[in-house]
């Protein structure tokens, strides 16, 4: 079978000053792709900035033949997310890929969590998202076309010790993805997200000797695959690292029905209402609702 390439396509990826933005920029360039590499260049907690990191890739990029230039605004502000946005429209006329990857950590157990720890933690994250793919969807809008992958996490999903602001956030990022997948459907706009497991500099104190078997690069051929044109998947979440890429759904038991429902009945049929068998995964509301149109039918 044929190689898939990006010729022509112009893609932006924050965070891509290192770790997965870094993999993510470089594979997509070697086949083809304009890329916008953005990285502020702090610390791990989002403090400080520098330009090396972003200019760094870059330069790799160039030196194998590729194209792409740097950007160094923070994606916690709109202001930053228009900037980042402007530099892929200036440099490169277009924007066909958006990869949300940029990200910061601020670890507390719930009970010492502050509010600026949760605060910088949904800026970056979450609202950074929101901030690049924002100017970006009205350029896809335009063109009929988009492509957009957001890095959401298994502690958001499934939760993590210590957790909650990031955890918030990472799932806040599947809610808008599926969102965003329902209102670019007519304007050929797919968006996905990954659950990534692998060593940066985000989680090398946390993975140990496990970190070498889950190197960046195995989690880009997803990311890749997800910003391509012949990917017609949207709104769907992939875990992924060291080679193991899986769907991960959000489904809904069959639960169960009584028009007269009372706190008895759900003490009394508890183990009905939690059992899994007969899920079905909702594609939006409108398939939830269905079952309850059909529970009240019947």
């Amino acid at each position: 079978m044929s190689k898939l390439g990006y010729d022509g396509k112009v893609a932006v990826i924050t965070g891509a000053g290192g770790g997965l933005g870094r993999q993510h920029a470089l594979l997509l360039a070697s086949r083809g792709a304009l890329v916008v590499v953005n990285d502020l260049g702090g610390s791990v907690d989002g403090t400080g900035s520098s330009t090396s990191a972003a200019q760094k890739v870059v330069d790799e990029i160039k030196a194998t033949g590729g194209e792409a230039v740097a950007n160094y605004d923070s994606v916690s502000t709109p202001e930053g997310g228009e900037s980042i946005v402007k530099t892929a429209i200036d440099t490169f006329g277009r924007v066909d890929i958006v990869i949300n990857n940029a990200g910061i950590l601020r670890d507390k157990s719930f009970h010492n969590m502050t509010p600026d720890l949760v605060d910088a933690v949904i800026d970056v994250h979450l609202k950074g998202a929101f901030n690049v793919t924002r100017p970006a969807w009205v350029h896809m809008r335009e063109q009929g076309y988009g492509r957009i992958v957001s890095t959401s996490s298994a502690a958001g999903i499934f939760g993590n010790f210590g957790q909650a602001n990031y955890g918030a956030a990472k799932m806040g990022l599947v809610g808008l993805t599926r969102v965003l997948a329902q209102e670019g459907a007519k304007y050929n706009i797919k968006a996905n997200a990954i659950a990534p497991l692998a060593l940066t500099r985000m989680t090398e104190a946390l993975l140990g000797n496990l970190g070498q078997s889950l190197q960046p690069e195995y989690i880009s051929p997803i990311v890749a695959w997800l910003s391509h044109e012949d990917c017609d998947v949207s709104g769907e979440v992939y875990s992924v690292g060291g080679g193991r890429v899986a769907r991960v759904f959000i489904g809904e038991a069959e639960g169960y029905f009584n028009k007269n429902l009372t706190l008895e009945d759900v003490r009394d049929n508890w183990d009905k209402i939690r059992d899994p068998e007969g899920y079905i995964i909702p594609a939006g509301v409108p398939d939830e609702t269905k079952m309850f149109i059909n529970a009240l039918k019947s």
